[in-house]
């Protein structure tokens, strides 16, 4: 038995249709919880008209990802679960042919190629950089130059582009992500100190003391990346290089929260360091761009400037806090 996660949060026409797309093929092996996280809309109503097998989860307030997930998971019986996104949509048979494969391997978790909405490659799979040193990369400006000295220095990318076979990774997107329940046990539930965003990647470097962790590139699962976090912080973007509105925030201590469980104090207070750097060449390269309108430098605004800095001085507040890794909610929404 699978038992399938989806988490919901006011995107019902989301949720639907990647139910839709599920239920068009065999079901026969599948449990399917929806937890919703307080969204006060008629989604249960709209489950039970058309989909009542589908079992109702209420958390009574918006939980985020990782809590949500985790009440999911308690009410699971399946031997394999899999914490699915709303936001995505199966043009084929992937999570029974996934699920297949994925018990004939040894491995503690699997995901699968997800593919954006014109069928091109997205980021499914990565490797986790000493200290959480990716978490650099999205930087303004700061970013980009330590880019280019990755690349002299012929330094691996983070991340797994585009695979077709079998790729071992450090950790799995949480958009579609397979694992055993035996794995579960012994590495524990999600960390609950997460709202949203890197929780997956924390929780990966615990399942993987049990077992591998595969991607399965033949199958194919399409990722509408973003939308359902986008309309909660009423934000735009794909991926995690807003680091101006709330959304920003959210994402930048998410960061952080993981950089210090994973990797230690050391690193997070080094990482921590060069988000105080950027601010001068943060404010520095947009007054250049002003004087000097090249589209290479001309991507950001002296709001983002402001947004960036008011987010780092929130950071710092919560530095000690983090650093301590007590118990709490970090929640920005």
């Amino acid at each position: 038995m699978l038992s399938i996660i989806l988490v919901h949060y006011k995107s019902n026409e989301l949720l639907m249709n990647c139910l839709q797309s599920i239920f068009q093929f065999d079901t026969a092996r599948f449990e399917i919880i929806v937890v919703d996280n307080d969204s006060k809309d008629n989604v249960e109503e709209l489950l039970t008209k058309s989909y009542p097998s589908v079992r109702f989860v209420q958390m009574g307030y918006n939980a985020g990802f990782a809590r949500a997930n985790n009440a999911g998971i308690r009410q699971s019986t399946g031997e394999v679960l899999l914490l699915l996104n709303t936001d995505t949509l199966l043009k084929e048979d992937a999570i029974n042919a996934c699920l297949n494969d994925f018990i004939h391997t040894e491995a503690a978790a699997c995901g699968v190629q997800l593919l954006n909405e014109d069928g091109t490659p997205q980021i499914a799979g990565n490797y986790a950089m000493k200290g959480g040193l990716n978490y650099l990369l999205p930087l303004p400006y700061w970013g980009n130059f330590l880019k280019k000295i990755a690349e002299v220095l012929k330094v691996s990318k983070p991340h797994v582009p585009n695979v077709s076979t079998v790729a071992e990774v450090d950790w799995i997107n949480g958009a579609f992500l397979m694992v055993r329940q035996s794995a579960i046990e012994k590495a524990g539930l999600l960390d609950e100190d997460f709202f949203l965003y890197a929780e997956e990647a924390e929780w990966c470097s615990r399942l993987k003391k049990s077992g591998k962790l595969l991607i399965l590139g033949k199958h194919h699962v399409y990722h509408l990346q973003g939308k359902t976090a986008n309309m909660a912080f009423e934000s735009t973007g794909q991926g995690y290089y807003n680091l101006y509105d709330q959304k920003g925030l959210q994402i930048m201590v998410s960061n952080f929260l993981r950089i210090r469980k994973e990797f230690g104090i050391g690193w997070m207070l080094f990482s921590e360091l060069n988000y105080l750097l950027v601010i001068p060449i943060f404010l520095i390269g947009v007054l250049l761009s002003k004087i000097w309108p090249l589209q290479s430098t001309n991507r950001y605004a002296f709001k983002d400037w402001v947004g960036y800095c008011d987010n780092v001085a929130k950071l710092i507040s919560l530095t000690p806090r983090i650093l301590l890794n007590r118990p709490h909610f970090y929640k920005f929404l």
